[in-house]
């Protein structure tokens, strides 16, 4: 037998016991990794059509509240769980267990015809707290710089106060959007913008910058090198059992199929299948 007929076999495996089952499965949470649990449903979905797949993104921390409030059974989270959410869930009877379902870069995003190439961690919290104010002050045109940030309930966000911010406070008059796709929207149509979001999100419409002299890939998230970067997470309340849908639904990552949509998409998978 050769490795694809392996994988494969372990790929349809996990669709094999379900087939005829009857089941929900609610995810609510992170809009970073709402693209990819959308393809997953997509995909489980059309092997499985008696089990009902529905995907809200309404934010990491409301992820973790709809699986604390036992309102969902996957809470999609761009960041960890924190202590208190922890506490929560478990005074209310949910014991919350992470599945790494991929990593994720944020890449610091500017419109197109900024001549800007990269930038220092530092110059972008100087950015961010006001200090820096114009593109001029980081070799750029003289052009005021317009701060857009993701809304304080992301994860996104916090990920990025985290890692770049490192506590300092972003300046009053930023911009805060809903979603990883609201801050492209904005870089694309205002020339002396700047903004992060996730990998997947980075297209031909905006231009990532170098962080620290590392260009945001595929190949620097996974090895670490590229400073701002993250995993990215499907919590549930506590293993799934083997063989139910929920479990071959969280597994959908591990597995060749999985890789390729996550791929696909933009992140980085956590798989490294080379078939021949």
């Amino acid at each position: 037998m050769t490795k694809r007929q392996i994988i494969g076999g372990i790929a349809a495996g996990i669709v094999a016991f379900s087939a005829n089952a009857q089941d929900k499965i609610v995810i609510d949470g992170s809009t970073t990794v709402g693209p990819i649990a959308k393809a997953f449903a997509e995909y489980y979905m059309s092997k499985n059509p008696k089990v009902n797949i529905t995907v809200s993104e309404s934010g990491s921390g409301n992820g973790a509240k709809s699986l604390i409030n036992k309102t969902c059974q996957i809470g999609a989270m761009s960041r960890a769980m924190k202590d208190n959410e922890f506490k929560a869930a478990v005074e209310n009877g949910v014991s919350p267990t992470a599945h790494v379902i991929a990593l994720d870069g944020l890449p610091v995003i500017v419109h197109p015809s900024n001549p800007v190439k990269g930038l220092k961690i530092e110059q972008v919290r100087d950015i961010y707290t006001g200090k820096i104010k114009n593109w001029k002050e980081v070799g750029g045109p003289d052009m005021n710089i317009v701060v857009v940030s993701r809304d304080t309930n992301s994860g996104t966000y916090e990920t990025f106060e985290s890692l770049v911010m490192k506590k300092d406070k972003i300046r009053s008059d930023a911009e805060h959007v809903g979603s990883n796709g609201a801050v492209r929207q904005r870089i694309q149509t205002t020339t002396g913008a700047i903004g992060y979001a996730g990998l997947g999100f980075v297209d031909k419409t905006v231009k990532a910058l170098e962080m620290n002299g590392i260009y945001p890939t595929v190949t620097t998230v996974q090895s670490g090198q590229y400073p701002i970067s993250r995993a990215l997470y499907m919590y549930t309340d506590r293993y799934p059992g083997l063989g139910t849908p929920l479990y071959q639904f969280v597994t959908i990552h591990l597995t060749r199929n999985g890789q390729e949509m996550v791929e696909e998409i933009g992140f980085v998978p956590v798989t490294a299948y080379k078939l021949d």
